[in-house]
């Protein structure tokens, strides 16, 4: 008796999401509530393959407590840069102990990295751009490899180059495959998020009322003085608005890349 014909294994490359994918759910969503548009994908078609990433910055808890409120097990990513200030390192543990998050998920740059291109730990003050790749873009990459989307706290009203956020775009520089990137708070103003602050009773970043509006690493980030933009004091005197986390500029460097 002749043997079935075996039927060979085959692996699907095909990415998790497309452009078409995007465009749909921006389509989809369009006027939902932000907590409950949350909550239709948090407890549906991405549950289990997302990832919520925050600086833990001046605004984080509004996006921090929404997810909390629907899911407290998504795992909460945070980059730790190893330049960042006490007090972001000290509102992280607050906030993430508060609000009950059960999968807190630290990642630093690589130590063999660290060596071969910042020995001195001096990178930002030269090439601001190269310090980020190393310290904030290849860790983040390695923190997504297990998810489909993860969720961003950007919002439009930060920058100028912000102004035309969509909710939802697709992540296309990850080494693994496009990735769906989701933008909740897009829309919000900043009164939205003050009054969401106050509705809560949610701490605010110790360093907020000092006037560090947008805060990062503590070598880069200036006070922010009145009439500039919120993210006017990140890399103050540096051609430089984004870390490269958001945008395919610099690229994540490997162990074995020359240096630059």
């Amino acid at each position: 008796m002749a043997e079935a014909a075996r039927i060979l294994d085959t692996l699907d490359v095909r990415p998790a999401f497309t452009a078409a994918d995007v465009a749909e759910l921006n389509a989809r969503f369009i006027g939902m509530p932000t907590a409950d548009m949350l909550r239709t994908l948090l407890t549906g078609e991405l549950h289990g393959r997302v990832a919520l990433v925050s600086s833990f910055g001046a605004e984080s808890a509004v996006l921090l407590h929404l997810v909390s409120e629907i899911d407290r097990d998504v795992p909460l990513v945070f980059t730790n840069t190893q330049k960042m200030f006490g007090e972001t390192l000290a509102y992280r543990d607050e906030l993430a102990e508060r609000l009950g998050f059960t999968d807190l998920r630290v990642f630093r740059p690589n130590p063999r990295l660290l060596a071969e291109k910042d020995k001195t730990g001096l990178r930002w003050s030269y090439d601001p751009d190269g310090c980020c790749a190393i310290r904030k873009v290849e860790p983040l990459q390695r923190a997504l490899v297990p998810f489909d989307a993860w969720i961003s706290g950007r919002k439009g009203f930060q920058a100028g180059t912000r102004n035309a956020l969509p909710i939802f775009e697709l992540d296309r520089e990850h080494p693994s495959g496009p990735k769906l990137k989701l933008n909740p708070l897009a829309g919000w103003s900043k009164d939205a998020l003050n009054a969401y602050f106050e509705a809560h009773d949610l701490p605010r970043h110790p360093l907020e009322a000092e006037g560090y509006l947008s805060i990062g690493c503590s070598p880069c980030t200036s006070k922010v003085k009145p009439g500039e933009d919120p993210r006017a004091g990140r890399w103050r005197g540096w051609d430089k608005v984004e870390c490269g986390m958001h945008s395919a500029v610099p690229q994540a460097p490997q162990e074995n890349d020359p240096i630059f």
